[in-house]
C-alpha cells in the first residue's frame, strides 16, 4: 500500500487539565475522502488546528508528503501543499472573487504583493485565477465583490482559493454550514470530484453528506478516537450509535 498523503500519530494536546486531542491516529490515502465526525465538544476543531499548524501538540508527531511537518508555521504547511478551508468564510469581503484567487496564485508563485492595478492586468496572476473559478462554476462572480457572494457561493471561493495553491491534500471543516439542502447537494457533487485533484480530510455535520462522500470515518468522542471504518462498519458500529448517532446499540 501507497504511504498515507497525511500521517497523524499519537497527537495530544491539553489545556490544564482537559485532554482535548488524547493520542489521535489518523491518516489520508491518495484519492479518498476521510471524514472525521463527533459530538460538539469533541475536539474536531482542536485537531484540525493542530494539523494545519495554528496550535503546537503537546505530543505526537504530523507526517504530510512523506515529510514531518509538526514543527512548520501554518504558511509554510499551505506552502507544501495542505490546503485548508474554514467552517467561517475567511476570504477577503472587499476584494472580488477573481481579486481573492489571484492573491493565492500570487502566493504560490512567490512574488511579491503589488499595488491592486497593476496586479489585475497581469495575466500570469488572472488567467490561472479565472481557471480556478470555472472550475468551482463561479466565472460569471469573477468581478462580484465576495462580500456580495451568497453564502454558498463563498464556500465555493474558498475552494477555488484552496485549489490555486497547488494543494497536496484538502482540510474541509463543515464546508455545508449554513447551506440549504440544494446547496449541499450540488457541494457535495463538486467534492466528490474534487478527491481526484487531492483527497480531502473532511470535518462535517451533515450525516447526509458525510455517508454520500466517505471512503472511511473516524469517529472522535471527548478528544479520543473511537472508531475508524467504512460507512457500513461506523453504522453498524454500537460504540457509535450510543455515543454520536444517538441511537440503542
Amino acid at each position: 500500500m501507497a504511504e498515507p498523503v497525511l500521517e497523524i500519530s499519537g497527537l495530544t494536546k491539553r489545556f490544564g487539565a482537559l485532554t482535548a486531542t488524547d493520542n489521535v491516529s489518523l491518516d489520508l490515502r491518495a484519492g479518498e475522502i476521510h471524514a472525521l465526525i463527533g459530538p460538539n465538544g469533541a475536539g474536531k476543531s482542536t485537531l484540525i488546528h493542530q494539523i494545519c499548524g495554528t496550535l503546537a501538540p503537546d505530543g505526537g508527531e504530523i507526517r504530510f508528503a512523506g515529510r514531518r511537518i509538526d514543527a512548520l508555521d501554518a504558511a509554510a504547511r499551505a506552502r507544501f501543499g495542505l490546503a485548508r478551508t474554514f467552517q467561517v468564510s475567511s476570504v477577503a469581503a472587499e476584494f472580488s472573487a477573481l481579486r481573492n484567487v489571484m492573491l493565492a496564485v500570487q502566493a504560490r508563485q512567490g512574488s511579491s504583493f503589488r499595488f491592486v492595478r497593476p496586479v489585475m492586468r497581469d495575466a500570469s496572476l488572472s488567467e490561472p485565477a479565472m481557471r480556478e473559478l470555472e472550475r468551482v462554476g463561479l466565472a460569471a462572480r469573477a468581478h462580484v465583490p465576495a462580500a456580495a457572494l451568497s453564502h454558498g457561493e463563498r464556500r465555493q471561493l474558498e475552494i477555488a482559493i484552496a485549489l490555486a495553491m497547488g494543494p497536496r491534500a484538502f482540510l474541509l471543516d463543515e464546508p455545508m454550514a449554513g447551506m440549504g439542502p440544494e446547496g449541499s447537494r450540488g457541494l457535495t457533487t463538486f467534492l466528490d470530484r474534487l478527491r481526484l485533484d487531492a483527497p480531502i480530510l473532511l470535518v462535517e455535520h451533515d450525516m447526509n453528506a458525510v455517508f454520500a462522500l466517505a471512503d472511511r470515518i473516524s469517529v472522535l468522542v471527548y478528544g479520543r478516537i473511537v472508531a475508524t471504518g467504512t460507512v457500513d462498519e461506523i453504522r453498524r458500529d454500537p460504540q457509535v450509535r450510543r455515543a454520536y448517532l444517538g441511537e440503542e446499540a
